[in-house]
């Protein structure tokens, strides 16, 4: 399925890519896209038959980030309509983040702003080692605001007090240092590198894969308590008694591959 700005896939393993299509400005969200990004993650979170999304963009950048024609106009704007464009991003980034499927980033070159805000609302990131980064929104007298709590998430707040407030430029080995890139692989390698991280994700129980995203929401941050640790019994007693969580115990013991892998 091709938009007008996103282009959409689906492979014969159920692998979703949404590749952003704006080349010519590396990418960068105006409106459309924003929407196209919604629309298309609450369609494929809610196909049973897709397994995992793959966010990346076309041409040599991964994205820009917010298109300054776009923010230019915006700028405009009643205080009412300016605070509901933002939203429209909040929104685009959560429906990434909230995706009950696993999503990566594959980061094929550049990503500033809003886009650096993409690569930190999905579970993984593959970055290309020529790729750099920078949120660069201070430079614009403006701040990550509605990014800040995906990017703060993923970098910590220590790192995030640095590159907020400089606004520098830095490279993918920093971007994996600080937590922003889980993989970095030379331009040519990106793509195998993602295989490798594809055949883990289809390897295991997708609804299993689902409630460990969940799992972690619930988790995060709270104190080790009753109220915890009862919630956490509750969660494995519930799967363990699944037909996905039985499947995956017999198969194991079995010694063959799970229903959800094809026998692959």
């Amino acid at each position: 399925m091709t938009g007008q700005f996103l282009t959409t896939t689906i492979d014969q393993n159920g692998v979703a890519r949404l590749t952003m299509n704006r080349p010519d400005l590396r990418n960068a969200f105006n409106q459309e896209l924003i929407e196209e990004i919604c629309e298309a993650m609450g369609r494929l979170s809610t196909n049973e038959a897709v397994r995992a999304v793959v966010l990346t963009g076309a041409g040599k950048a991964f994205s820009a980030g917010a298109d300054l024609n776009m923010m230019r106009e915006v700028a405009d704007y009643s205080p009412a309509e300016n605070k509901d464009d933002a939203r429209r991003l909040a929104h685009m980034l959560a429906s990434i983040y909230h995706s009950t499927k696993p999503t990566i980033a594959l980061v094929n070159g550049p990503a500033m702003g809003g886009g650096l805000g993409l690569i930190t609302a999905c579970d993984i990131a593959i970055g290309s080692e020529d790729a750099f980064f920078a949120l660069s929104e201070v430079r614009l007298g403006l701040i990550p605001a509605v990014i800040s709590p995906f990017v703060i998430q993923a970098i910590g707040a220590r790192q995030a007090r640095r590159y907020f407030i400089t606004g520098e430029r830095f490279d993918a080995p920093t971007a994996k240092n600080i937590g922003l890139l889980h993989i970095i692989k030379p331009a040519a390698e990106l793509e195998s590198a993602l295989g490798a991280t594809l055949d883990d994700l289809l390897a295991c129980g997708p609804i299993a894969q689902s409630e460990a995203k969940a799992l972690i929401q619930a988790v995060a941050g709270r104190t080790i308590e009753d109220g915890v640790l009862n919630d956490t019994a509750a969660r494995i007693a519930r799967i363990r008694a699944s037909k996905e969580g039985k499947e995956g115990i017999t198969a194991f013991l079995e010694k063959r591959k799970a229903v959800w892998t094809g026998g692959k």
